[in-house]
């Protein structure tokens, strides 16, 4: 069977057995027993991506259905848009991924994630539902004019390489941070807490068709008011005394605060 993806040392097709993908040339990528593959090359050895605390944190949150409101605001832009092939970048867990396959049947869907940890999580979560494999976003193993959507939540932005792998007319959906996202949150860890700077939406090749924000408040108790801390950059940039009032708090109610852009992919 055809993978979606490529290999990463010649750019061949990939087809893919029980065990493992191959390409004409003899290059083989065994499947990890969750089922995805590492195609990831020429960054040698050690941890890529967020580390296993933080991966399992965002897992248990993520699974306690905190974010679907963000994640059915997703779904609704690609059902009506519904394309027939999707790359879901810096996948992770697969936990938006998940939505996404449910919610297009008839999709072909691959995740890529530079992280082995977390797609131990998503493959497992995936199963036969998407493709998935190790890889970085700056470097996709994935043809040209490969897919007809491209999604992008929380990840770096690599806009050549996503215009690259898009097809004509692609559409590609990008989540970031509000201003005042996880501002309950900032005021317990920081005493002048900031807002989040919000870039331009303006992109590159790019025409932006829709921009959607999405806010919501949740109340969050014990492990899973825990489990955001650990799972946010600030878990490792706060002055200990904000760790240490974060992890005496057992309530909380936060604000959680996104801006949903699509976007159409612009021939130049």
């Amino acid at each position: 069977m055809e993978s979606m993806f490529i290999c990463p040392h010649c750019r061949g097709t990939l087809y893919r057995e029980e065990k493992r993908l191959l390409c004409h040339r003899g290059h083989s990528f065994d499947l990890a027993k969750a089922g995805y593959a590492n195609l990831l090359v020429g960054k040698g050895g050690g941890v890529h991506g967020d580390n296993k605390e933080m991966i399992r944190a965002r897992k248990d949150f993520l699974d306690g259905g905190y974010y679907l409101p963000l994640r059915d605001a997703l779904v609704e832009v690609l059902k009506r848009e519904a394309p027939e092939s999707l790359l879901d970048a810096g996948c992770g867990e697969c936990f938006y991924t998940e939505g996404m396959a449910s919610a297009l049947p008839s999709c072909r869907i691959a995740g890529v994630d530079i992280s082995k940890d977390a797609l131990a999580y998503g493959a497992k979560r995936m199963k036969a539902r998407a493709e998935t494999a190790v890889a970085s976003v700056y470097d996709l193993p994935v043809a040209e004019e490969a897919f007809d959507a491209l999604t992008l939540f929380f990840s770096p932005f690599a806009g050549e390489e996503f215009k690259r792998v898009l097809k004509k007319d692609g559409l590609f959906v990008m989540a970031i941070p509000g201003k005042r996202h996880l501002w309950e949150l900032k005021s317990i860890l920081y005493k002048e807490p900031y807002e989040n700077k919000v870039a331009d939406f303006a992109l590159d090749g790019f025409s932006l068709l829709e921009e959607r924000q999405v806010a919501f408040e949740r109340t969050l108790e014990g492990k899973s008011l825990k489990d955001l801390f650990a799972m946010t950059p600030y878990f490792y940039r706060t002055p200990r005394e904000g760790v240490e009032r974060a992890r005496a708090k057992e309530r909380l109610t936060v604000g959680f605060e996104f801006h949903l852009l699509t976007y159409r992919k612009r021939e130049e």
